[in-house]
């Protein structure tokens, strides 16, 4: 489809341009909608003229309604805009950006959505479906064990998974790690249950505290409950992680002063797997929690990281520096162009 469209830009080539300021415009719909002709200009930096004459092409397409609160997508134009969504994409060049952030991590595959997740919230929608879609083009046939992490993106991202059972092919969704104590929304355990829902398949959980001394960690590993879930998480085939700040992570998880204070002091910016990392990637803290360990990761085949929002970036550099070399990390250009800054390869 790309190199069609490539061929047809070669005829006509103001065909290219006018496709990614329509996209563009429908783009801005999406997020800001509903909105003002004066405030979309301003938001995508065109003229009011120029705006004008798209909006009211794209409203004769019955892609854009116009009302008294302001201007919004239809349901055609939001089908119009999903289905462009992957195709704009190839055109603006994220493949090669894809490539190169991929390249400087050091990882084999990096999916990138326009957009930034800190500023728009949809786009955390949109790197969920990418990660349904990439699931269900990449598991196997089989039996498979997907070991899911929490968090409020892995959460926001589970809403968009749809089915991944198939004939062939059935899913055992299980929470990467124990933790109860976060809201029960974003716990690995709701999660992984909704994904299992979502998908058809099958979920198992386990119930275990946060915040762990030494001496309890090591009397739960001996619970048979505990220890049957704990051998269907490290048998994992595939682990859904998202990647979060340092700091944050650590009140949300109720850490101490002390703990906090530690962190600050080791220059944590990084956390995944109860792991918190420096910014050259080295381990400055770990929680004891029962589940998968990083050292655990380097043999699961099929490894994902979801994580968006410029604020994020440095925390997703540094973790990606232990990250396995298989990992998949579905993203947002405000993550690309921040890492990016500067480097040449």
């Amino acid at each position: 489809m790309i190199n069609d469209l490539k061929l047809i830009g070669s005829v006509v080539p103001e065909v290219i341009p006018m496709l990614q300021q329509r996209y563009k415009v429908l783009q801005g719909l999406y997020w800001l909608q509903p909105i003002g002709r004066r405030a979309l200009s301003e938001a995508l930096s065109l003229t009011e003229r120029t705006l004008r004459t798209e909006t009211e092409q794209l409203k004769r397409l019955d892609f854009i309604s116009i009302s008294k609160t302001g201007m919004r997508l239809t349901d055609k134009g939001e089908d119009i805009y999903n289905q462009l969504a992957s195709l704009m994409d190839q055109v603006l060049g994220i493949q090669q950006i894809e490539s190169k952030l991929a390249k400087y991590l050091g990882i084999a595959r990096c999916i990138i959505v326009s957009g930034d997740s800190d500023k728009q919230s949809q786009v955390i929608s949109r790197l969920g479906k990418v990660l349904y879609h990439t699931l269900d083009e990449q598991l196997p046939n089989g039996e498979n064990i997907i070991a899911v992490m929490g968090g409020t993106t892995m959460a926001q991202a589970a809403e968009q998974f749809e089915n991944l059972e198939t004939e062939h092919r059935h899913n055992l969704f299980v929470p990467a790690r124990g933790g109860i104590g976060e809201l029960m929304n974003v716990q690995a355990n709701t999660i992984s249950a909704v994904m299992a829902m979502k998908t058809n398949g099958a979920y198992r959980a386990i119930y275990v505290p946060e915040q762990l001394s030494v001496n309890t960690y090591e009397s739960l590993l001996q619970e048979p409950s505990i220890a049957e879930v704990l051998s269907l998480i490290q048998g994992a085939n595939c682990v859904i992680h998202s990647i979060g700040r340092a700091l944050p992570m650590a009140v949300r998880r109720k850490m101490t002063e002390d703990e906090i204070l530690m962190l600050k002091q080791n220059g944590a910016i990084a956390e995944s797997f109860g792991y918190f990392f420096n910014q050259d990637g080295q381990i400055v803290y770990k929680t004891p929690r029962i589940g998968l360990k990083l050292s655990q990761l380097q043999n699961v085949p099929y490894m994902f990281a979801i994580a968006g929002g410029k604020s994020k970036a440095k925390a997703i550099a540094a973790y990606m520096k232990n990250a396995p070399k298989q990992t998949c990390l579905i993203t947002d250009e405000a993550v690309a162009s921040e890492i990016l800054k500067g480097v040449t390869l």
